[in-house]
């Protein structure tokens, strides 16, 4: 391997990273809000959302991307490969996150949530101040969990043309006729990534405990 090879991973390490990312911070809200309509049983709205859900659930990520980058056209909307990747996890994410929210919001005590309303606090106060922080303690380890998966299946995106680590290294394996170098680069570089997101969790959840305790 060359430098210019190792240079080629490193930007597909970009923009997994980059997409990936994208994906989380857009879909983790978008299903918390869908959780919420299916938690708050909003009459055709909770209903849609568990068919959706549902759906996006059982559909392979390559085949959500496929159909998004192929069909979208037909529809007079042009999509990019970039954009068709980003939207194709923002989807995934928020169906996936949808389920982890909403086991958090099954299992909150809901004398809480109707005492602060009992002392005048609006629904949006109440939200905020009472429900929020208690499922975001409760969801942090299934949502990161999500987010690792996420990112492990980026290499997906390469049926579109996204060259991300898996697609750059297959490249220079390829054309190197050696495999096992640019293999062993790309898995040097999602463990750490992965390791990150552990890490921020493990540290969001020991200032929880200290803040709790103090």
């Amino acid at each position: 391997m060359s430098w210019g090879d190792l240079l080629a991973i490193l930007q597909g390490a970009v923009v997994t990273v980059t997409l990936s990312f994208a994906g989380i911070l857009i879909g983790s809200p978008i299903g918390l809000a869908l959780a919420v309509l299916r938690w708050a049983d909003v009459p055709v709205a909770a209903s849609a959302v568990a068919v959706y859900v549902s759906i996006l659930r059982a559909t392979p990520l390559v085949t959500l991307l496929l159909l998004l980058f192929f069909a979208l056209p037909n529809i007079g909307i042009a999509v990019d490969p970039i954009s068709a990747a980003i939207l194709a996890l923002v989807m995934s994410t928020a169906a996936f996150n949808c389920e982890v929210w909403r086991a958090s919001l099954m299992n909150f005590p809901k004398d809480q949530y109707e005492a602060a309303q009992s002392v005048g606090m609006n629904a949006t106060l109440r939200f905020r101040r009472i429900l929020l922080p208690q499922i975001a303690r409760a969801s942090l380890p299934g949502l990161v969990n999500e987010m690792s998966l996420l990112i492990k299946v980026t290499p997906a995106l390469a049926v579109v043309g996204v060259v991300d680590i898996t697609r750059a290294a297959v490249r220079i394996g390829a054309e190197t006729y050696e495999p096992l170098p640019p293999f062993l680069v790309a898995l040097a570089l999602y463990v750490p990534i992965v390791f990150i997101l552990v890490s921020l969790q493990r540290w969001i959840e020991r200032r929880q405990i200290r803040a709790e305790a103090a």
